[in-house]
C-alpha cells in the first residue's frame, strides 16, 4: 500500500467538533487506485467507515472499532471532461467544487460554498446551503464496495430527499459527474463572496463546530425554535448552543463527545416540551459511547 495505516488513533484532530476517540486503524490513501487495493485486501467482515473533513459528524468517546478512512487531502481530483461535465473526487472540499465550477464559467454551484465538508459527505446526506442541494448537480456516481469493486450508479439508484439519501448499502461514493448550466464567471464569483460573508456573519465560524446540528422542520427553522426556547448560550461542560447561531453547537475548548451528546438531547426534549416540535439531528453519530483506555 502506498498510503499511511495508523494504529489506536485518536480521531478529534480529525474532526472539526474537535472531539472524539480512538480508532482500532486509520487509513489515508495515496490516491483513488490506492483506496481501492487497500479495501480489495482487507477481510470483507472489516467494519470500515469514511470520512472527509469530519464536518457534520460527532464521534462519540469510545472512539471506532475497525477501519476509518480518512479522504481529507486525498481524493482530490477534479477536471472538466470533453462532454462539459465536472469529474470531482470525494475528497475535494465543497468550497473547492463552487470555486473551481465558478472558474470553468458553469454557474449552479455557488451554494457548496458554504458547505464546510467533502464531496463524499454531501454526497452521502445531500448536503445543502443557501437553498441548494448536492444530488441536483449529480448525473452519475462511481460507487466502492467491501470487495474493493467499482459500481457506476445514476440517481435513480437512490431514494434522495432534505439532507438524506438512501440506496447502494454497504457502498461507498468515491466520485461524481456534476451537470451544470453555462454562466458568467464574475457573477458566479460574486455569488459566491456574498454567501461566504453571510455565513461568516451568521455562522460560529471561528470556533469548533460540526455546522448544522438538528434538520430544518417542514415550514420552519431549527435555530429559530430553540432560540425561541431560550437556549442560546445554554452549556453541558465544554459544549455550547452558539450565541450567534442556535442550530450550532460549539466546543469552547475542553468539550467531551458525551457533553456534546447530552447537550442536543437536552436541546431535543426542551424544544418538544415547548413547541410540541421533535428536532431530527442532522450530525452524524458514531462510535462507541464509552471510552478505551489505549495507553
Amino acid at each position: 500500500m502506498k498510503g499511511q495505516l495508523l494504529s489506536h488513533e485518536k480521531l478529534a484532530k480529525y474532526t472539526s467538533w474537535r472531539v472524539g476517540g480512538y480508532a482500532d486503524h486509520l487509513y489515508i490513501p495515496a490516491d483513488r487506485a490506492d483506496l481501492v487495493e487497500f479495501v480489495r485486501q482487507l477481510s470483507a467482515t472489516e467494519p470500515l467507515f469514511w470520512m472527509g473533513l469530519g464536518s457534520n459528524l460527532l464521534i462519540r468517546d469510545g472512539g471506532i472499532r475497525g477501519t476509518v478512512i480518512n479522504t481529507k487531502g486525498r481524493l482530490k481530483a477534479m477536471y472538466r471532461t470533453e462532454d462539459g461535465l465536472v469529474y470531482v473526487e470525494a475528497g475535494v472540499p465543497c468550497a473547492h467544487v463552487a470555486r473551481f465550477c465558478a472558474e470553468q464559467g458553469l454557474v449552479g454551484a455557488e451554494f457548496l460554498a458554504g458547505i464546510p465538508g467533502t464531496m463524499g459527505g454531501a454526497l452521502k446526506m445531500n448536503a445543502g446551503a443557501f437553498g441548494g442541494e448536492t444530488w441536483s448537480l449529480v448525473k452519475q456516481v462511481d460507487m466502492l464496495n467491501a470487495q474493493g469493486e467499482i459500481i457506476v450508479r445514476q440517481p435513480q439508484d437512490f431514494s434522495v430527499s432534505y439532507r438524506s439519501v438512501k440506496g447502494a448499502d454497504g457502498e461507498w461514493f468515491l466520485s461524481a459527474l456534476l451537470q451544470l448550466s453555462e454562466g458568467d464567471t464574475t457573477d458566479s464569483q460574486q455569488k459566491i463572496k456574498g454567501l461566504l460573508e453571510k455565513r461568516n456573519q451568521t455562522q460560529p465560524t471561528n470556533q469548533p463546530s460540526c455546522g448544522s446540528v438538528f434538520k430544518n422542520p417542514t415550514g420552519d427553522y431549527a435555530a429559530r425554535l430553540i432560540e425561541q426556547t431560550g437556549l442560546k448560550g445554554y452549556c453541558i461542560g465544554g459544549a455550547c448552543v452558539s450565541e450567534k447561531h442556535a442550530n450550532f453547537i460549539v466546543n469552547t475548548g475542553n468539550a467531551t463527545a458525551a457533553n456534546i451528546e447530552e447537550l442536543i438531547s437536552y436541546v431535543q426534549a426542551r424544544v418538544k416540551e415547548q413547541h410540541g416540535v421533535l428536532l431530527s439531528t442532522e450530525v452524524c453519530m458514531v462510535g462507541d459511547a464509552s471510552e478505551i483506555n489505549h495507553d
